[in-house]
């Protein structure tokens, strides 16, 4: 089966298309990072006209790349939440438009269930049941995936998620936006126990994360170091800061997957690039004898090609949506 997926829930506009879930046939991302980098983030209103701006071409291109024209597509798959709401709403009425003129059914599909998709399409002997660490910069879940469609939140961010927090402590840093893959780069050269920095808990809650304290303090460093006429080394600052972010994420991952079981992990999302996570849950699972899977760098961010691999299965499914189908700024990954 054939899909054409469509992704447009942010600052990326991205066409696709996959084979039964697992192969791909091609990928084209268009990104606004550029545009929205002199802003310092991405502004919902460019982002949506933009990808008003590349859809057409976007989705042209991914269909020649695959040799293929829209007759001769199986389904159209579509983010239709979480995200941007004017963004995904471009993505959701162009795919509907396709579907109406080609008789193709739709399918909708969840953002955060396609990120943990691309796994599926990195690692063909992938299979659920697993545990899976979601860390974006809008998310941080832990998942239990006990089947392709059957999902349960185990742990999630209460305030800001990982992502969210490396691109303001970057930010505060004097980096440019996205902030977060340069911090990671300066935290290589950097000493991580130069400062100490908390690592929050939520009561009561133990696989829950909370990141809104831990960027505050690198913002107070920064301020009172200012005051004061000194410099604060950002190679240091970034490997301290990156330390606890990942020591937080680990140490609720490692707990929830011990609790339940779990034996097979799985990391989703774009900050699953992130250098340090990828050596300490390559350590930590060699050492418990777990097994890991990440997808590579080019499917960690957001892409059309995890939207047509969960598409796929959840078409399997039998979810198929109408032509009334709307787009939501919010929604739960068990939905």
């Amino acid at each position: 089966m054939k899909i054409l997926a469509i992704e447009s829930s942010c600052d990326e506009t991205a066409a696709a298309v996959v084979e039964d879930g697992r192969r791909v046939l091609s990928s084209v991302v268009a990104s606004q990072v550029e545009e929205h980098r002199r802003y310092g983030g991405v502004v919902p209103e460019i982002a949506s006209r933009m990808h008003a701006e590349a859809i057409v071409p976007v989705t042209q291109q991914a269909l020649q790349q695959a040799g293929m024209d829209l007759q001769e597509v199986d389904a159209i798959a579509v983010t239709y939440a979480p995200g941007l709401i004017g963004a995904l709403l471009v993505g959701v009425n162009f795919a509907k438009g396709l579907c109406l003129a080609t008789g193709k059914p739709l399918i909708p599909v969840h953002h955060l269930r396609s990120h943990i998709a691309a796994n599926y399409l990195a690692h063909p002997q992938l299979k659920p049941p697993f545990l899976c660490l979601v860390v974006s910069g809008g998310h941080s879940h832990i998942v239990q995936v006990t089947d392709y469609t059957r999902l349960k939140v185990v742990g999630h961010t209460r305030d800001d998620a990982a992502g969210e927090a490396f691109d303001k402590a970057a930010r505060a840093m004097g980096m440019p936006y996205p902030g977060g893959i340069d911090l990671d780069k300066a935290a290589e050269g950097g000493d991580d126990s130069a400062f100490r920095l908390p690592h929050p808990r939520v009561d009561g809650a133990p696989y829950d994360f909370s990141f809104s304290g831990l960027k505050t303090a690198v913002v107070n460093i920064i301020h009172n170091a200012g005051q004061k006429g000194e410099e604060v080394s950002t190679a240091d600052l970034s490997a301290s800061f990156r330390k606890a972010v990942v020591d937080c994420l680990i140490d609720r991952f490692c707990l929830a997957a011990r609790d339940t079981g779990s034996c097979t992990l799985v990391t989703a999302g774009g900050v699953s690039a992130n250098t340090l996570l990828r050596r300490r849950l390559q350590d930590i699972c060699a050492q418990n004898g777990w097994g890991l899977y990440m997808p590579p760098l080019s499917l960690c961010g957001d892409n059309a090609a995890m939207v047509g691999a969960q598409g796929f299965y959840e078409y399997q499914s039998g979810r198929v949506a109408g032509l009334d189908l709307n787009a939501y700024a919010t929604m739960s990954i068990e939905k």
